[in-house]
């Protein structure tokens, strides 16, 4: 009798747990996991792997990037680089390479993150992220109306400018490596890709 009671107790301890996994991580599961080093997002309530990490040539770009939309905006915008949480709902949590966001809007950043939505975020392709750039991100940004959001591809030293129209996004513009970078909702950019990749030029990746 006592072991069919633990053998119920245990069964009914799986279920629990069980029905723990099924439910959506949100940011609150997300901000009290165990620190073990790795980098997450909370895509529609999944929480995925942001493994491998990037590498130097990434960052690189990602710094070089960040100085020059510094530069040329700071007066109007606030840029932050990742890492950075931006939560766009309790079960959407991305970490975009490079957010902005005008100072008019400095409420929607916190101590947790960017809780709102910014006026630009800048993804930069690696090997292991091409597919969640291209495609899970560019859905996921324009749902939550993010006007502006550029793919910065090193491999094909080009800029994709994607604005958000009529819900969703429309490629206006692919600036090549000496072609000034320009955006009508930001006037305070110009720059080129050249001037980012030439920072990184010697590094593998």
């Amino acid at each position: 009798m006592n072991g069919e009671k633990r053998s119920k107790r245990t069964a009914n301890a799986g279920e629990r747990a069980a029905t723990i996994r099924e439910q959506p991580v949100t940011y609150d599961d997300y901000a009290n996991m165990p620190d073990d080093g790795k980098r997450y997002e909370i895509a529609d309530g999944v929480l995925e792997s942001m493994s491998p990490g990037p590498t130097p040539k990434h960052q690189v770009i990602s710094y070089f990037m960040q100085n020059v939309l510094t530069n040329g905006c700071q007066n109007d915008y606030i840029v932050i680089a990742s890492p950075v949480d931006l939560i766009l709902s309790p079960t959407e949590v991305r970490q975009p390479d490079i957010v902005m966001i005008n100072r008019s809007r400095i409420g929607i950043i916190t101590r947790r993150g960017i809780e709102g939505i910014p006026d630009l975020v800048v993804e930069i392709l690696s090997p292991h992220s091409v597919k969640r750039d291209r495609f899970d991100k560019l859905d996921v940004y324009s749902a939550y109306r993010i006007p502006e959001y550029w793919i910065a591809d090193p491999g094909n030293e080009a800029l994709e400018q994607y604005v958000l129209s009529d819900g969703s996004y429309e490629l206006l513009n692919v600036y090549e490596r000496d072609e000034a970078v320009r955006s009508e909702r930001l006037p305070c950019v110009s720059f080129t890709m050249g001037q980012i990749l030439d920072a990184a030029a010697d590094l593998p990746g």
